[in-house]
């Protein structure tokens, strides 16, 4: 499922008040990382990380990188943070806006 530009701007002021869990630094996006961002969005849907200066990997970089390897998607990225998001289908706990009809 595609996010619609509502959903994700709900999803970003949720963001706002989420405390940065996940850091990538030098060593980059290792299964160690995939590991605890996969832990992280299983537990709360919605996951807030940052790179560092050391990380051999841009931002946007990561962020993407991560979405894939842990099937969620990409929601903000600005400068060294980003947000990413994976629907919990067994338990959900986020109740995002529903689509607009057309």
């Amino acid at each position: 499922m595609e996010l619609t530009s509502k959903q994700r701007a709900y999803l970003r002021s949720m963001a706002v008040d989420l405390d940065t869990i996940l850091m990538v630094g030098k060593g980059g996006i290792g299964a160690d990382v995939i590991k605890q961002a996969d832990d992280a969005i299983l537990k709360r849907e919605i996951l807030k990380g940052k790179v560092l200066e050391t990380a051999p990997v841009s931002p946007r970089e990561a962020a993407e990188e991560l979405a894939q390897a842990v099937g969620a998607q990409v929601v903000q990225v600005i400068g060294t943070k980003f947000v990413l998001y994976r629907r919990n289908e067994k338990e959900p706990k986020i109740q995002l806006p529903k689509p607009a009809r057309r």
